[in-house]
């Protein structure tokens, strides 16, 4: 069974556990093992699970040759927790797996993710009556016709509080300032930023 390549995307964490998970239960060799004088069927050691999964990871496009040992080892840790594999008593749930001679095998329900479910939007259109389909015998006189006209009390009303009353527009004529109310007002301004600069209250004990 051949992995292809999983590149970026949505979901792609969930495509390779799930593509690893398959490759694994599809390949991984089962048979009796022995221990503690008495017999187990369709299991594996934990070295030996260690030593496929490997090779596997080691020669599939998604992962490459540079995973060493360790890190199979916590990704078979993975898999006890989220019941990949379970051990032969019927374990799983913690990462408990080591490298050794452990006895594992594979539980009876699918250890496969499965993928978020997008939200579901209603397809439902809203249907309007077809007023070709009306009997011939139907008028105007069946349907209840809201009088629109306003008179002009009424719109003004409406039109005041939609935009606000408008004032009366006035001409203000510019004031002519004199040199001497211009240079007052610089100076004034001169003292009140030299006063903030110093950090006064008064200027009355600087001049």
């Amino acid at each position: 069974m051949q992995a292809g390549l999983i590149g970026p995307g949505p979901y792609r964490a969930t495509k390779l556990w799930n593509e690893i998970v398959k490759l694994f239960v599809a390949g991984m060799p089962i048979r009796k093992h022995r221990i503690h004088f008495r017999s187990y069927d369709s299991c594996f050691c934990a070295f030996e699970a260690v030593d496929w999964m490997h090779e596997l990871l080691k020669g599939n496009i998604n992962f490459g040759p540079e995973v060493n040992r360790s890190q199979t080892v916590q990704l078979l840790k993975k898999f006890l927790k989220n019941h990949v594999i379970e051990d032969i008593k019927g374990g799983w749930g913690t990462e408990d797996f080591e490298d050794n001679n452990s006895l594992y095998r594979f539980p009876p329900s699918s250890p496969l993710k499965p993928y978020p479910r997008r939200r579901q939007y209603s397809t439902c259109r809203p249907v309007f009556p077809d007023w070709r389909d009306l009997d011939q015998g139907t008028n105007e006189n069946h349907f209840l016709i809201q009088n629109n006209l306003l008179d002009s009390d009424t719109w003004w009303k409406r039109h005041s509080i939609a935009i606000g009353e408008v004032p009366e527009c006035r001409l203000v004529r510019r004031r002519e300032l004199s040199e001497s109310t211009i240079e007052q007002i610089w100076k004034s301004m001169t003292l009140s930023h030299l006063q903030k600069i110093l950090g006064l209250d008064s200027l009355n004990e600087v001049f």
